[in-house]
């Protein structure tokens, strides 16, 4: 298992992973198009991905332009491996030596990502969009968390 910076070469398997998840899925697949990956990877932020034998397998993507979690997925074969974890705490360190701004996502309710979020220290502010849980994280949390982990 590698994690390594997402390329625009990558787009189509990060579209597979994305539409192959079994929750937070899009209503529908064209909403997310090859070009929003590409801007959100290259000029609003920034990408990962986790590989295994050369395949794809989770990525995640953070927008600096909305301080925004903008994708966080892992495929349903390759849950349960640490592999959400590894890309959350990758894209989280690279965002917090970009900005000290507060970061954001949604997700939603009653979800296994939701249960991730709270256990990875992210805060509850509200709610977002259709019905979906707003999180925050601030740099001095994360600061907070990473030092403990240290520990």
């Amino acid at each position: 298992m590698k994690i390594r910076e997402a390329l625009i070469s990558d787009i189509k398997q990060i579209q597979f992973v994305r539409n192959a998840v079994k929750e937070n899925m899009l209503s529908n697949p064209n909403l997310v198009t090859d070009q929003d990956c590409e801007d959100f990877m290259t000029m609003r932020g920034k990408g990962w991905v986790c590989e295994t034998d050369g395949k794809i397998v989770g990525f995640s993507i953070v927008d600096l332009e909305e301080n925004n979690i903008w994708a966080l997925f892992v495929h349903p074969d390759f849950d349960q491996q640490g592999i959400g974890r590894k890309l959350h705490d990758t894209m989280l360190n690279w965002y917090f030596t970009q900005t000290d701004a507060t970061v954001w996502l949604g997700t939603a309710p009653h979800t296994r990502a939701e249960t991730f979020y709270q256990k990875s220290g992210w805060i509850v502010v509200g709610t977002h969009g259709k019905g979906e849980v707003k999180f925050e994280m601030t740099a001095q949390n994360w600061k907070n968390i990473q030092k403990n982990k240290a520990c």
